[in-house]
């Protein structure tokens, strides 16, 4: 027998309970891996501590994961530098400089927060520290600022093709049971997945109505209200503000300081792509150079055969010592400054890494074969599905709701990534398999149900009290942080609600603008009504 049977379902299901109960979702996937080990060890402790310990020994020992835990780790020193030039906060003053009406800052802090995609928390802290003087002169509440920020964190990371949140994802993806049956690389399913990731594209789309069309409701509405007789926050209800950004000394840094590193970065990810296909189409007997290579097939082909791990990988090497020697040069940090500086940046990537090992470790116990020291938890479930007569068209939903609460409830997105996935992957394609669907019918289902576990993932992340970048957007707003949860919260369960009701039309006809169209009606409907019965109300 290739698989544990029920057995299998202890280690997620252990790691859900644990990360409900602690709030804790590092240690609840240690727990989680451990009782894997367990099961597998026959319940021997020893046994299962070195088959724990060589688990996330070997979970870093291949060649991608390696690759992308380096890259989220030098993106963090990358980061670091970006903070400690004032980079970030020149180019918003150049930017800003014409900034008159609240309409405009607001619109203005959406902008940064989409052209700062590579790190969800660089996002929440530098955009804030650069707009809050801005709304503040032009009556724009920090409860507003708050929820501008934390809609550009999470949901643009994640939709963003370089990004510390997107290789986690695409090497989860990657691993995960019957991913192999779509017959495409982790890139490829990625760029493909977009249309169907609802809560991220219709987040973003909901802040840009609150800001032009205006139709705030809820607690929203209050802060509002107030912040137009000049209260920008409301401490006596939600308490002192979360925190307050220092004015930093710019005059060295410019606009041009914070552009070169992110251009760069894309730049050279871009071009590396299809260079890492060509090197390795390099066999030393047919094709002995990189002209033969680029020659021998076309450039679509050179991005889709890619490892991303690869050309990432490269790409912020060459980045972040392209960074440092500018800095240097231009003598915005001096060496010592400049060595604190990447300390810091991939100091504070350690939780995120810590959580995309265990994620890695738990992703294999689970979905490898018994014969292979595993659980066969996907073997398991996807014979289970497929034979059980499983609705397939309802599993999307199910999964964003699952997802959702799991993301909530431990505030972290890449924790539900770890746990999530693995389980939808296979039960998945097993369904799919098992109905008979072609390859383009088994992939649709594939991205909407992947689409579904993300959209759940980063709606807790953006919607929960102990989320970091929740906590970290309040700050960066200087906003109190119970303020910013009560009134960004029915902002993104209205979003959710809309991505819930495409999920169940797209899960029925495997069509992404099937799933647009019912989303849509539903948010056009609330966006209408909703300030009208909560105002009644």
């Amino acid at each position: 027998m290739e698989h544990f049977g029920l057995w299998g379902i202890i280690p997620p299901l252990l790691t859900i309970v644990l990360a409900f109960i602690t709030k804790d979702v590092i240690v609840s996937l240690f727990l989680g891996i451990l009782s894997g080990a367990l099961i597998v060890a026959g319940g021997n402790p020893g046994t299962a501590l070195m088959t724990l310990t060589d688990l996330v020994a070997n979970s870093l020992a291949d060649g991608w994961n390696i690759r992308i835990f380096l890259f989220c780790a030098l993106l963090g020193g990358l980061v670091g530098l970006l903070t400690k030039t004032g980079a970030a906060r020149a180019f918003g003053i150049w930017a800003s400089s014409k900034l008159k009406t609240g309409t405009s800052s607001q619109f203005m802090t959406f902008i940064f927060g989409v052209l700062i995609f590579i790190d969800d928390y660089f996002n929440s802290m530098s955009v804030g520290t650069v707009m809050r003087p801005i709304s503040d002169k032009t009556g724009v509440s920090r409860a507003k600022l708050a929820y501008i920020l934390d809609s550009t964190a999470a949901p643009v990371c994640i939709i963003a093709p370089i990004s510390s949140w997107v290789v986690t994802v695409m090497s989860i993806v990657r691993d995960s049971q019957g991913f192999e049956q779509l017959g495409m690389t982790e890139f490829e399913f990625f760029i493909k997945a977009i249309p169907y990731n609802l809560y991220a594209l219709l987040a973003l789309i909901m802040v840009l109505t609150i800001i032009f069309i205006k139709r705030d409701f809820g607690p929203m509405k209050a802060s509002e209200d107030l912040a137009t007789k000049g209260i920008l926050f409301n401490a006596e209800k939600y308490g002192p503000a979360a925190g307050t950004m220092e004015e930093t000394e710019t005059s060295k840094a410019k606009p041009i300081d914070m552009l070169f590193p992110i251009i760069l970065l894309i730049v050279t990810a871009v071009a590396f792509f299809p260079i890492v296909t060509w090197l390795g189409a390099i066999d030393g007997e047919t094709i002995t150079t990189i002209g033969q290579a680029m020659a021998s097939m076309t450039l679509g082909d050179a991005f889709n055969d890619t490892d991303s791990s690869i050309a990432l990988w490269y790409a912020v090497m060459f980045t972040l010592t392209a960074t440092y020697i500018y800095y240097l040069a231009r003598r915005l940090l001096n060496l010592k400054e400049a060595g604190e500086a990447l300390r810091n940046g991939i100091q504070s990537m350690l939780p995120a890494l810590i959580i995309l090992t265990m994620a890695w470790s738990i992703g294999t116990i689970i979905k490898s074969p018994r014969t292979e020291g595993g659980l066969g938890l996907g073997i398991y479930l996807s014979q289970m599905v497929s034979e059980g007569g499983f609705p397939i068209q309802l599993l999307p939903c199910i999964l964003f709701v699952l997802s959702a609460i799991i993301s909530f409830a431990t505030g972290t997105s890449w924790g539900t990534f770890g746990i999530m996935i693995p389980i939808g992957m296979p039960i998945v394609t097993g369904l799919a398999t098992g109905l008979g669907m072609d390859v383009a019918g088994l992939t649709n289902a594939a991205m909407i149900s992947m689409a579904a576990v993300i959209g759940g993932a980063v709606f807790g992340d953006h919607a929960s009290p102990i989320s970091d970048t929740t906590i970290l957007s309040s700050t960066g707003a200087s906003c109190p942080h119970l303020e910013h949860v009560a009134t960004q919260i029915p902002y993104a369960l209205f979003v959710a609600v809309c991505t819930f009701i495409g999920f169940v039309v797209g899960g029925f006809v495997l069509n992404p603008i099937a799933a647009w169209a019912a989303a849509l009606v539903v948010f056009v409907w609330g966006i209408i009504f909703l300030p009208k019965i909560m105002k009644s109300r």
